[in-house]
């Protein structure tokens, strides 16, 4: 138990949170401790019954059963696997990633498996060039998965409206963010408040790993000689720009 435990406190402290309430509520539902009615969103129920909870519960809520067991393993995989990455690439800036959540959790309509594939999406783009494997040993550039699992869930599951949300989302965020200031010369439409940083306050001066920059910065760079703001090497900061 002690090895579960060490492994469950190695989780970022966010997706800890959020892999553990996405494990619980179901298993909830599941138990009959609570009738799943009361877990999964609606909007009658929200405004006119005041069940304020059910826009939280819905997003941790996943109905498992015998047809959709092995899905629910699937997103809570994905779910373990690149919050994790990505939470880490925004280590020492965790207000920042919180952000990004609730950016896209409201983008979403408070619901579990887009958020989960909207985070796996941006986590992709900030790491396209990598070369990442799947099942049966296939590999690609990381800018193709979000787009392979949605073809594979589509196989599993029969359905893509939850993964094209979650792509859809986690791109209109990404473009937002990053390649629409950085890349384009944009202003910046998205910022995180400030509330989040006195509740999650930096501990590092900003986020690595993140790929390449985007091309325009990296031209700006080299005619500077290098001398600028940005040493971009194997990854850029976030809040450098």
């Amino acid at each position: 138990m002690s090895d579960i435990g060490d492994w469950f406190r190695s989780i970022p402290a966010i997706t800890r949170y959020w892999f553990a309430a996405t494990v619980a509520v179901p298993l909830v539902g599941k138990l009959g401790l609570i009738s799943p009615t009361y877990l999964i969103l609606s909007p009658e129920a929200f405004l006119y019954r005041f069940q304020i909870w059910r826009p939280i519960t819905a997003t941790f809520y996943f109905p498992v059963g015998p047809g959709t067991g092995f899905l629910y393993l699937v997103n809570l995989y994905f779910l373990y696997q690149y919050s994790t990455r990505l939470e880490t690439a925004f280590d020492g800036r965790p207000a920042d990633y919180l952000f990004m959540l609730l950016f896209n959790w409201i983008c979403i309509v408070l619901l579990m498996i887009p958020l989960i594939m909207s985070v796996l999406y941006v986590w992709a783009q900030l790491n396209r060039d990598m070369i990442v494997s799947f099942w049966f040993g296939t590999r690609f550039k990381a800018c193709y998965l979000p787009w392979v699992i949605l073809g594979f869930n589509y196989i599993i599951g029969g359905s893509v409206i939850n993964e094209l949300i979650g792509n859809l989302v986690g791109h209109l965020y990404f473009f937002l963010m990053f390649r629409y200031p950085m890349d384009l010369g944009g202003r910046n439409f998205l910022s995180t408040p400030q509330f989040l940083y006195h509740w999650l306050p930096n501990r590092r001066g900003g986020v690595s790993g993140f790929g390449v920059p985007p091309a325009n910065m990296r031209r700006a760079a080299d005619q500077n000689g290098g001398g600028g703001r940005h040493n971009w090497g194997q990854g850029f900061r976030l809040g450098d720009q």
